[in-house]
C-alpha cells in the first residue's frame, strides 16, 4: 500500500514531538539512577560539618566521590613511606661521608711547583712552563686543593672563593724577602677583613737559616700564620706549628717531573759517577775535583766544572745534565752554602744514588746528631754519606765490584724510596692542614 507523502511527513513530525517530550520528561521529572562508576560524592567538610548531629553522618555531595579513593590513599601512603626511607638513606650516606674542605694555594716561589706537581701530583694548565698564569685542582685526604701560580698571579687579582690559604714564598735573599713581605702584608689584610681565616706558609728559607723576617707573622708571636713549612734544618722546627720541608728539584731551571720506566731502571749505565756544577774557591768542591784527577777517576765519571754559578739553564745544558744523571750510577753532591741541594733530589729522580757530603755548613741551622739533612735521614734515605771527599776512591772501587743485577736492584729501591718519600710528605702536609685548620669543623 502506498503511503501519501503528506501522511509520512506528519508521522515524522509526531515521532519527533513524542521523542522530545520523552526526553524532556527524563531530564526534568524522572528520578536519576547513577551507576557506581559515574557517581561522585563529596564528604561535607568545613561549614557543613556544623550541621552534623551526634550519631549522624556527614552528608555527601555526589560530584566528588571517587570509587578508587581507598586504593589511591594506600598507594599515596606507600609512596610517602618510600620517599621518607630514601631520604633517611641519603642522610645516613651524608653522615658517613667525610666532610670536605677547600684550600687555595698561591705559588709565589718556584718551590710551589715542586709542592704541586712533585709532592701533591696535581695537574697544571696550561702545560706551558713559562705561561703567565697556571692553575690546577686536586683532592687529597678531606681537602679540595686549588693552585694558582705565575707572574700574572698578583695581589687582589686571584679568585679567592674560600677562607683557607697556603702561601708559597721565597726568603732566601733580601730581594726575595722584600717581595715575600708584601705578600704577607696583603694576606694579613685579608685576615683582618675576615676574608681569610686560616693561613699556612711554605717557605724556601735562607740557606743560613736566618728567617727572622717571617717571625712576627707567626701566630705563636701574635701574627696570623697558623703553620710554617720551612726548607733547611731550621731550629724553629717543632712539628707542631713549624715543620721542615724538602728543597726538591730546581723547578726554576725547568727540571721536570721524571716518571720512572723500565729502561731507566734496567739500563747499563756507562759511568760510575757524575758532577756538573760550580767550583767555588777554597771549597770542598775543589778537593773533590782534585781527588778525581789524582785517582784517574775523572775518566770514569762525567764531570763539568764552571767557575761562576748560573741561575738559569739553557735547553742544551739541561739536557746534558739530565743525560749525566741517567748514565751514572752515583751523583756526587758536595756542599754549597747549605748541605741540602737540588742535586740530591734530581739524582733520586733518575735513580742515581746521591753521594752526600755530610757536613754542617756555617749559619744558624740546627746542629745535632741528625743534622744536617735531618728530614731525609729521618725518612731513611738510601744515600752514601761521607765526611771527606778523600773517601771517594774507596767508594768507587766498591762500585766497580758490583754486578749489574745488584745495581739494578739498588736503583729500583732508590726510586721506590723517593716515590714513598714524596707520598709521605703529601700525607703529612694534608693531615697537618686538616688538623690545624679544620679540627673544630
Amino acid at each position: 500500500m502506498k503511503i501519501p507523502k503528506r501522511k509520512l511527513f506528519l508521522l515524522i513530525i509526531l515521532a519527533y514531538v513524542a521523542f522530545s517530550l520523552y526526553a524532556a520528561y527524563n531530564v526534568f521529572f524522572s528520578t536519576k539512577v547513577i551507576s557506581r562508576v559515574h557517581r561522585v560524592v563529596k564528604k561535607e567538610t568545613g561549614a557543613l560539618s556544623d550541621g552534623v548531629k551526634d550519631g549522624g553522618a556527614a552528608p555527601f555531595l555526589a560530584r566528588d566521590w571517587n570509587p578508587w579513593e581507598d586504593e589511591q590513599v594506600d598507594y599515596n601512603s606507600a609512596l610517602t613511606k618510600k620517599r621518607q626511607a630514601f631520604k633517611q638513606h641519603l642522610s645516613r650516606i651524608d653522615q658517613n661521608e667525610p666532610k670536605r674542605h677547600r684550600v687555595q694555594i698561591w705559588g709565589k716561589a718556584a718551590i710551589g711547583i715542586y709542592l704541586w706537581e712533585h709532592i701533591l701530583e696535581g695537574p697544571l694548565n696550561p702545560s706551558d712552563k713559562i705561561a703567565q698564569w697556571r692553575e690546577g685542582e686536586l683532592q687529597s685526604g678531606k681537602i679540595d686543593f686549588s693552585f694558582y701560580t705565575g707572574p700574572a698571579v698578583v695581589q687582589g687579582h686571584v679568585p679567592l672563593d674560600m677562607n683557607s690559604l697556603v702561601l708559597v714564598l721565597n726568603g732566601r735573599e733580601q730581594q726575595k724577602v722584600s717581595y715575600s713581605t708584601r705578600w704577607l702584608e696583603h694576606v694579613q689584610a685579608l685576615v683582618q677583613s675576615r676574608t681569610v681565616s686560616h693561613v699556612a706558609v711554605v717557605l724556601l728559607g735562607n740557606e743560613h737559616c736566618n728567617n727572622g723576617f717571617i717571625a712576627p707573622y707567626l701566630k705563636r708571636n701574635g701574627g696570623f700564620v697558623d703553620l710554617l713549612f720551612v726548607v733547611y734544618d731550621s731550629p724553629w722546627v717543632n712539628d707542631k706549628d713549624v715543620f721542615q720541608w724538602p728543597l726538591g728539584v730546581a723547578t726554576y731551571r725547568q727540571f721536570p717531573m721524571i716518571r720512572p720506566n723500565a729502561q731507566l731502571i734496567t739500563s747499563n749505565r756507562p759511568y760510575l759517577c757524575n758532577f756538573l756544577g760550580t767550583i767555588y774557591k777554597n771549597s770542598s768542591r775543589e778537593i773533590l775535583m782534585q781527588v778525581l784527577k789524582q785517582s784517574g777517576l775523572d775518566k770514569e765519571c762525567i764531570t763539568t766544572a764552571r767557575e761562576k754559578w748560573l741561575p738559569q739553564e739553557t735547553a742544551d745544558s739541561l739536557k746534558r745534565y739530565q743525560t749525566a744523571l741517567a748514565q751514572s750510577e752515583l751523583t756526587l753532591c758536595p756542599i754549597g752554602i747549605n748541605t741540602e741541594c737540588y742535586r740530591i733530589y734530581e739524582a733520586c729522580s733518575y735513580g742515581s744514588v746521591p753521594v752526600v757530603e755530610d757536613v754542617l755548613t756555617p749559619g744558624t741551622c740546627a746542629a745535632g746528631s741528625s743534622s744536617p739533612l735531618r728530614l731525609l735521614k729521618a725518612a731513611g734515605a738510601p744515600f752514601v754519606f761521607i765526611s771527606n771527599w778523600k773517601e771517594l776512591p774507596a767508594i768507587l772501587e766498591r762500585e766497580r765490584g758490583m754486578s749489574q743485577e745488584q745495581r739494578v736492584d739498588r736503583r729500583r729501591r732508590l726510586l721506590e724510596w723517593y716515590a714513598s718519600f714524596r707520598q709521605q710528605m703529601k700525607e703529612r702536609f694534608t693531615e697537618v692542614i686538616e688538623e690545624t685548620f679544620f679540627k673544630s669543623g
